[in-house]
C-alpha cells in the first residue's frame, strides 16, 4: 500500500516536470503556450453555456411537472414483476441526461434506504456503470459544431442499457 501512495502523490508533480523539462530541451515556450491553451478553454466554457443551460432547465421541468413520478408509477406492476425495485428508475432515466441530476437522485436514495440496502448498492453500481451521454452528445458534440449525431446516440443510449441492465443482474447476484 506504501508504493501505490507514494506513487499517486508524486504521479502528477513527475508528469509536470517531464513536460517542463521537454518544453526546455526543445526550445517551446511553455508558459506561453499554457496561457494560450486557457484562452481557448475559457471561450469554450462560454460556447458550452447555452448546452448547459438547456440540458438542466430540461431536467428540471421533467422532475418538477410530475411527469416522471407519473411514468414510474405507470410501470411499477411490470418492474415489481421482473424483480427490478421502482425506486431505481428515475436514476436508470436520469443518469444519461446529467451527471449532477443522477448524483442527488443516487444521494436520495442512499438517504432513504441506506447505503448498505439493496437498493443503495444498485445506485452505486448504475450510477459508475453507466455514462451521461445525451450530456456528452450535446455539449462536446455541439461545442465543436458536429451535426449529425445518430450513430452516436444510439450506441450511447444502447450501452447505458446495457450498463443498467448488467448493474441490475450483478447487484441481484451477489447482493440478492
Amino acid at each position: 500500500m506504501g508504493i501505490i501512495t507514494a506513487l499517486s502523490t508524486w504521479i502528477i508533480p513527475s508528469f509536470l516536470l517531464i513536460v517542463l523539462l521537454t518544453a526546455v530541451w526543445k526550445r517551446i515556450p511553455a508558459y506561453e503556450l499554457f496561457v494560450e491553451g486557457g484562452k481557448e478553454g475559457v471561450k469554450m466554457a462560454f460556447s458550452l453555456l447555452p448546452f448547459l443551460v438547456g440540458m438542466l432547465v430540461s431536467i428540471s421541468i421533467l422532475r418538477s411537472s410530475g411527469a416522471l413520478e407519473a411514468f414510474i408509477n405507470f410501470i411499477s406492476p411490470f418492474l415489481t414483476w421482473i424483480g427490478v425495485p421502482p425506486d431505481i428508475i428515475p436514476l436508470a432515466l436520469v443518469r444519461p441526461i446529467s451527471g449532477n441530476a443522477a448524483l442527488g437522485v443516487m444521494s436520495e436514495l442512499i438517504a432513504t434506504h441506506g447505503p448498505d440496502s439493496f437498493i443503495g448498492r444498485l445506485a452505486s453500481t448504475m450510477q459508475g456503470s453507466t455514462d451521461t451521454t445525451l450530456y456528452i452528445l450535446t455539449v462536446y458534440f455541439g461545442a465543436v459544431g458536429i451535426k449529425r449525431m445518430r450513430y452516436a446516440v444510439k450506441v450511447g443510449l444502447l450501452a447505458d442499457l446495457v450498463g443498467i441492465i448488467a448493474s441490475i443482474i450483478i447487484v441481484t447476484l451477489v447482493f440478492g
